[in-house]
């Protein structure tokens, strides 16, 4: 048994995540290619709808991240930067419990992203999330207001069915990890300005995935 193993309780969370970035649609980096540029940043959002850490519930709450990189995410990259935003709602043991998790602390998927990105993170704040996912997928949202905004609509056009969704299943670069659904949309709205980070566009790719891990292995 590793020593994460041995001290982090049995924890699960589930959910939905979503991200607005700088790649065309779709972006190219959960087919685990370069971005579209060259370099990409973008704001990354997760709701979680279920979870527990141990005894400590984690349902409702938010954690937003902002980041940016050069090259292949997946493969051969630099200049990877990130902060991250947890949601101020949170007790005492639930914000220890999402910086076990979300820190990679707790292992599984976070533990192996956070690894292979190796961001230097530039700073963590507990902070308003306002996070909103319609239930048909339509468009989702994410904001801390006056930090950061990233909002999309589903991706749709003229073979689409009205009302149906443009999916993807068995990503070879699904950034919350295999064996979830990916939905296509384009962003409305993505601005940073807070952590060195400042951008702010629309029209380019933004996805909605779930996510669904367990720790601590």
């Amino acid at each position: 048994m590793t020593e994460t193993a041995k001290s982090v309780p049995k924890w699960h969370a589930s959910g939905d995540w979503f991200d607005t970035c700088k790649c065309d649609v779709p972006c190219p980096c959960s087919f685990a290619q370069p971005p579209t540029y060259g370099d990409c940043e973008g704001v990354l959002a997760w709701h979680v709808r279920e979870g527990r850490y141990g005894d400590v519930p984690l349902g409702g709450l938010n954690v937003l991240m902002v980041a940016s990189f050069v090259g292949n995410v997946w493969a051969e990259h630099s200049d990877a930067y990130g902060a991250v935003f947890l949601d101020e709602r949170a007790d005492d043991a639930q914000r220890e419990a999402l910086q076990m998790i979300f820190g990679g602390q707790a292992g599984s998927w976070p533990a192996e992203m956070i690894s292979m990105f190796g961001a230097e993170m530039r700073g963590m704040d507990f902070a308003p999330i306002e996070v909103r996912v319609d239930e048909d997928l339509g468009g989702w949202k994410a904001t801390v207001p006056g930090r950061v905004e990233a909002s999309a609509m589903a991706l749709t056009g003229p073979t689409t069915p009205e009302g149906a969704r443009v999916q993807s299943t068995n990503l070879p670069g699904s950034e919350t990890g295999p064996g979830q659904v990916a939905t296509w949309g384009r962003s409305t709205v993505d601005r940073a300005d807070d952590f060195g980070f400042h951008w702010s566009r629309e029209g380019q790719s933004s996805k909605h995935i779930t996510f669904d891990w367990s720790g601590p292995t």
